[in-house]
């Protein structure tokens, strides 16, 4: 016994300490963050569907399968319906349970918040619309009742909302402040700002930006926010920072057409040579003629492949102008294009989103995966990767765009939208 004694001793010694507590006692691995998700809704091809089975099943990462490190042990589906994904995906992944309320969903039946995270994802559904034409979804109501359960636990988790944060201003406002408030992490968005580019740019850091162009699909309070946030991700990027946004105009119809066919950098609306470089960058253009793969559409060739077009004009406090042009029909993808003070090439690229247009994305719509590894990220360093503020600008930009519309294509002061704040320094785009 003595000598085993003597043998352990002289085996150990000069091992580092980290290293004995291994030998001496097990391990314990740290525990695995748990995640809820809030939704609308739950069927094949939704945005909860993407975001949520890459939680579950995982998704491709830097040419691998990639499973978070995190579980997602609770959801709460608020429309269920006959292709509701939720009862088989229970069944695959029992430590996930379907609660019939946000509340039960986030405390796990229990009276304390029991997760590390929350999904909320309000996004697709039967939903109404108001007068304007925006859908009213419950994005705003499902974070108050999340908030409800943080400050009765006094307790937060990071929380990500997908896509804009509400159809009415004052809300989205809200809900940022109060995550300031509560101090609690809160990131919110599109997937367009961190897809793949073609080709792999970022606008410079401390640019000087004169004008900049967004070219996307359709349509009004939907599809347009993400063209906006596209356009938003690379321009806040600029000397000094964002500024906020002072002045709102919304066209549709004829007037896009006319606008096209007047504009000048001298004269007119927008530089028609960012329109012609955002084309230009685009892997996804219809063809004018059927039988030519790639062929630059003439001004009289676009507008019969376009049905409704929109074009949203605004400003930036700073004097920065700014285009979004929605041309569904013409394009599938987004597209960006810039011109920088003192430089005499523009700045263009596109935003890739390989499959969408073809069965709502496809069943792998990969150009989610870099949004779950953002999501992931917050998850996990309690930090969000990029400013919740970019969103509450495009939030108000959507909404903005909608009145000026639903006023008869009025362009209006947006002294609300001064929204001030500046960028990551790293990027979170994909690039691999």
């Amino acid at each position: 016994m003595e000598l085993a004694r003597i043998s352990r001793r002289r085996l150990l010694k000069g091992v580092p300490s980290v290293l004995l507590l291994g030998v001496t006692q097990k391990s314990r691995a740290a525990p695995r963050p748990k995640i809820a998700a809030v939704v609308t809704e739950y069927r094949k091809w939704s945005h909860p569907q993407h975001i949520i089975d890459r939680f579950l099943d995982g998704y491709g990462w830097e040419s691998r399968h990639h499973r978070p490190p995190m579980d997602l042990v609770s959801l709460y589906v608020d429309q269920v319906k006959e292709n509701d994904l939720s009862p088989e995906r229970a069944r695959r992944f029992p430590s996930m349970k379907i609660y019939p309320t946000i509340a039960e969903a986030l405390t796990l039946d229990r009276n304390q918040l029991a997760v590390d995270g929350v999904l909320l994802i309000g996004e697709q559904g039967n939903y109404p619309k108001n007068e304007k034409g925006q859908t009213l979804y419950p994005r705003y109501e499902f974070f108050k009742q999340i908030v409800e359960v943080f400050r009765s636990s006094r307790r937060c988790v990071p929380v990500f909302n997908h896509k804009h944060l509400s159809w009415k201003w004052e809300w989205a406002k809200e809900m940022v402040e109060t995550s300031k408030e509560m101090s609690f992490p809160f990131m919110a968005g599109s997937f367009v700002p961190v897809a793949w580019r073609l080709p792999s740019i970022e606008m410079p850091l401390g640019a000087e930006i004169e004008e900049a162009m967004c070219i996307g699909v359709g349509g009004v309070d939907d599809d347009d926010f993400d063209a906006f946030e596209a356009l938003q991700c690379m321009v806040e990027r600029r000397k000094e920072g964002e500024t906020g946004v002072v002045a709102v105009e919304a066209l549709r119809g004829e007037q896009v057409w006319e606008a096209l066919r007047g504009s000048s950098r001298e004269k007119g609306r927008w530089d028609m040579k960012l329109f012609e470089a955002c084309l230009c960058r685009s892997h996804t253009l219809t063809p004018a003629r059927q039988g030519f793969n790639h062929i630059y559409p003439t001004l009289d060739e676009i507008p019969p492949l376009v049905k409704d077009p929109v074009a949203y004009c605004y400003e930036h406090a700073d004097g920065l102008r700014a285009t979004v042009l929605l041309l569904g029909g013409l394009v599938k993808s987004v597209h960006f294009a810039a011109r920088l003070k003192g430089r005499r090439e523009l700045v263009s690229t596109m935003f890739f989103l390989p499959g969408r247009g073809v069965d709502n994305g496809g069943t792998e719509a990969p150009f989610f995966n870099p949004l779950v590894n953002n999501i992931e990220k917050m998850f996990l360093t309690g930090k969000a990767t990029y400013p919740v503020e970019r969103t509450l600008l495009t939030t108000g930009l959507v909404a903005a765009g909608v009145e000026s519309l639903h006023r008869g294509q009025k362009r209006l002061d947006t002294p609300h939208l001064s929204v001030r704040y500046q960028p990551v320094k790293e990027s979170h785009f994909w690039r691999t």
